[in-house]
């Protein structure tokens, strides 16, 4: 006997919410795009080494970690609408902290806040979700709906990194940090007014104990990686309270196994079929999100001052961005070809860590011409494009029907918190030990951009193992 098909309904103004929506992936590629090609000119706005360029993507990497199950759980219970809204004014606040901030710290508080636009797509696509859910094509309109937002977020990279390189040079660096607080801003009324407010499904509360105690974990670590940059990697204070971050992990699993709506699902995180993609995702976050700022700074060195460098402007860095954005999307639009292709998601997931890996391992000998850049970005973002659009998909499958968004956002905060302890690892390699404060020589050593590269590589290759080593089961690998 077959079931009823579900009729099918109009949605009205979903075009309009979709509209809106668009706006905001419009201001979150803004804020991904604008500041890359700039690093070397934040550096010497604000007087820091340009390897203490990387504490700033730390931080916020490590506060978007936080925000996301804060975020999503609180968008359940409170409604959708009303997160977007608090995070869109958070990320404003952040942006204008940005453009007036007198210093090194003010400058990474305001960064770190402003990565509350980490949540923005999962909302967007949780508040056209619920709007379709009469529809009877709730799942088709919503994946239509997130292939849309995913565009003009891409587009909008390019267009952001375009903007900066071009404007650096003619424009007042406060007056140019404005430019994303601006659009931000806009963003918020629109997001205020334009999308309707509906009522919250979720029941139930927030784990607030676990989210403290992964917070305090994180903080000892990141803080444990501050002093190995200030007093050096032989002294005991630093390594002491990275093992301190290390052992307090213990109480928090054991606190969020016997909590019945964790904050971070632990038991699911443990299960064999999933930890082979959340282990993939946590290596992947060190060179897509890590591995980024180096790239920029070393990119715009002077080989002739400093004897490596590809010597590019911003305007260049921009446009090797915006090859970088379309390899990403070619890597991501084509995943359903290369798995049938490869014969299945887990060979794919493998060849596309180990484009990535190859693609920063040819860093290490091809890194004197624009040309060599260019190949080398090309064949990691071909990966990296593959692993975006793979990944969360993966950790759906792998999860049981009624925790698939949890794990997929796991996937997410994973892969941010790997990128943000990178970032502090990159920032040490970068630099010499002392103060913050740019004191004496400013550049980092091409031994630093070595190591960067070659963690960024390894990274890549301990992904494919981990895929390798994961139990057959692991995956469906059906072909799509």
């Amino acid at each position: 006997m077959s079931l009823p098909t579900p009729a099918v309904k109009a949605v009205p103004g979903l075009v309009t919410i979709v509209g809106f929506l668009v706006a905001v992936e419009f201001a979150s590629g803004i804020l991904q795009g604008f500041y890359t090609p700039i690093y070397p000119q934040l550096a010497t706005h604000l007087n820091i080494h340009e390897g203490d360029v990387n504490w700033f993507e730390a931080a916020q990497l490590i506060f978007s970690a936080l925000c996301i199950p804060l975020l999503a759980r609180l968008g359940d219970i409170v409604g959708h609408k009303q997160v977007l809204v608090w995070s869109t004014a958070v990320t404003a606040l952040g942006s204008w902290g940005l453009a007036f901030a007198p210093g090194f710290w003010t400058f990474l508080i305001a960064w770190s806040i402003q990565g509350a636009y980490i949540i923005w797509l999962p909302i967007e696509v949780s508040i056209i979700h619920r709007r379709t859910r009469d529809s009877g094509r709730q799942e088709v309109l919503t994946r239509r709906g997130a292939a849309v937002l995913v565009g003009a977020l891409e587009l909008s990279v390019i267009i952001g990194a375009l903007s900066s390189g071009f404007l650096v040079e003619v424009m007042d660096m406060n007056l140019l940090l404005a430019l994303p607080a601006i659009v931000v801003s806009v963003v918020l009324l629109l997001v205020w007014v334009g999308i309707e407010k509906a009522p919250a499904d979720g029941e139930g509360g927030i784990d607030w104990v676990g989210l403290g105690l992964i917070t305090t974990s994180l903080a000892l670590v990141m803080a444990g990686l501050v002093f190995l940059r200030l007093d050096g990697v032989g002294t005991y204070r630093g390594w002491g309270l990275l093992v301190l971050g290390a052992f307090s992990l213990i109480p928090f699993v054991r606190y969020e196994l016997a909590h019945p709506d964790p904050i971070v699902d632990v038991r699911l995180l443990s299960s064999p079929r999933q930890w082979p993609v959340q282990v993939t995702a946590f290596l992947f976050g060190i060179p897509v999100l890590g591995g980024q700022i180096p790239l920029s700074t070393f990119a715009q060195a002077d080989p002739e001052v400093r004897g490596y460098g590809l010597g590019a402007d911003p305007s260049f860095i921009s446009t090797l961005i915006g090859i970088y954005v379309i390899t990403l999307a070619i890597g991501a639009l084509t995943l359903p070809l290369t798995t049938r292709l490869f014969g299945g998601v887990r060979r794919t997931l493998v060849i596309a860590s180990l484009l990535v890996g190859l693609g920063y391992a040819l860093w290490l000998p091809m890194h004197a011409h624009l040309w060599q850049a260019m190949l080398n970005m090309t064949i990691a973002g071909l990966g990296s494009g593959a692993l975006v659009a793979a990944l969360p998909a993966a950790a759906a499958a792998a999860s049981p029907p009624e925790r698939t968004g949890i794990a997929t956002g796991m996937t997410n905060g994973i892969k941010t918190v790997g990128g943000a302890i990178a970032s502090a690892i990159f920032a040490i390699a970068l630099t010499s030990t002392g103060s913050l404060a740019a004191t004496g020589e400013k550049v980092a050593p091409l031994s630093g951009y070595l190591t960067v590269w070659a963690v960024c590589s390894g990274a890549a290759l301990l992904a494919a193992v981990a895929l390798l080593a994961a139990p057959k089961h692991a995956f469906s690998d059906r072909v799509a």
